[in-house]
């Protein structure tokens, strides 16, 4: 998760009250005066259930995490754009469950949207699932697929889980709290305190802040131009178009033969498949997103461009020699190192032997070689 705010909202007060001063002198930046943004609405929800803001503490800590999320436009403004790409495709999951609509603030306050979004903690994806809690809930984590990059799938667990919390609290506030920090800890302070009202519960910081983050980015998502956003119609981005066929691999499988066999590059199949990780489809069966111009024809051209790659690596098979280094054979062949690793799957750091067999495509006749 990205969350680099500032330390005191004293910085953020005087930077904000700037922005309005340059914005009365006619300057370019258009956001509303401080006031503005302070206003917040007389009644404010998070999925059906209502925000206390009239206690006074609850009110100071949606307007600071209001502040903070106004102070970071940039990302506000990449928010906007990219919700008409995404929540779509989460707003009819999440319909289909029965789940509150306010659930999509969740991935846009984690992730911003962002396939491959990580934190330090090794949380991924558009949910930020760590590694054990979405295997937990279905998804595949290994070294060749990471579901928690795949929407359709980590919504679908993020669906479960939360189903899950909310069953075992009761509130949804609390759901999103036991998200964030984890549903023991936050049933451990539960107990400790006597306390089941996420508004009066003290919790570790970055917990006791969340929900006010997702309340934040519904406020300027529904409410754009109050907080200063005049997006247009053409400055939202379009919703991904894509073709889904199944796949079946018998045998590790390159996906630039993928790629080729669905009349695009390595690069269009990787982005509409986050999920994927190196270059190479292990075997198995794959649900794959290939662009749609690319569908009719795609297991014909798929079988003939498959066929001819297998053929082109068994006439390329090096034998490691005594003296080799990945090294020595790269120069030898005057091709780059990383591309060796690249075409066998390999590890640097893991030792060569006379004897084994590599896959090298030259670039030129190798050096020394009648």
């Amino acid at each position: 998760m990205r969350h680099q705010r500032l330390s005191t909202i004293s910085i953020l007060l005087v930077s904000l009250m700037t922005f309005g001063a340059l914005s009365a002198l006619g300057g370019e930046l258009s956001r509303p005066a401080l006031e503005e943004s302070l206003q917040l609405p007389t009644l404010l929800d998070f999925c059906g259930e209502p925000v206390p803001l009239d206690h006074t503490e609850v009110r100071e800590r949606m307007e600071k995490e209001m502040l903070l999320s106004l102070w970071d436009r940039d990302q506000a403004v990449l928010w906007l754009k990219r919700s008409t790409r995404f929540f779509p495709s989460i707003e009819k999951m999440l319909a289909q469950a029965g789940l509150p609509d306010d659930l999509k603030y969740v991935a846009l306050a984690e992730s911003a949207l962002r396939a491959h979004a990580g934190s330090p903690k090794g949380a991924i994806g558009y949910w930020q699932f760590l590694p054990e809690t979405g295997r937990r809930y279905g998804l595949t984590v290994n070294g060749r697929i990471d579901a928690r990059r795949n929407l359709q799938a980590s919504t679908q667990a993020a669906i479960a889980y939360y189903q899950s919390l909310y069953a075992k609290f009761g509130k949804w506030s609390l759901a999103v709290a036991a998200f964030n920090m984890g549903e023991d800890g936050l049933q451990a302070e539960i107990m400790a305190q006597g306390v089941s009202d996420f508004y009066r519960l003290y919790l570790p910081l970055e917990t006791q802040r969340y929900l006010f983050r997702i309340l934040s980015a519904k406020l300027i998502l529904t409410q754009p131009e109050r907080y200063g956003f005049h997006l247009g119609p053409e400055d939202y981005y379009a919703p991904l178009k894509f073709h889904t066929i199944e796949l079946t691999c018998w045998e590790e499988t390159s996906l630039t033969v993928v790629a080729r066999a669905a009349k695009t590059d390595f690069k269009r199949i990787k982005d509409l498949n986050p999920e994927l990780r190196g270059h190479y489809l292990a075997a198995g069966t794959y649900a794959l997103a290939i662009p749609e111009d690319g569908a009719a024809g795609f297991h014909d051209r798929f079988k003939t461009l498959h066929d001819d790659w297998v053929q082109q690596r068994k006439e390329r098979i090096y034998i490691v020699k005594t003296g080799d280094n990945l090294s020595s054979i790269a120069e030898q062949f005057r091709v780059p190192l990383p591309a060796i690793l690249i075409w066998n799957r390999i590890d640097i750091n893991r030792p060569i032997h006379p004897g084994d067999r590599l896959i090298i495509y030259p670039s030129r006749e190798p050096t020394g070689q009648p």
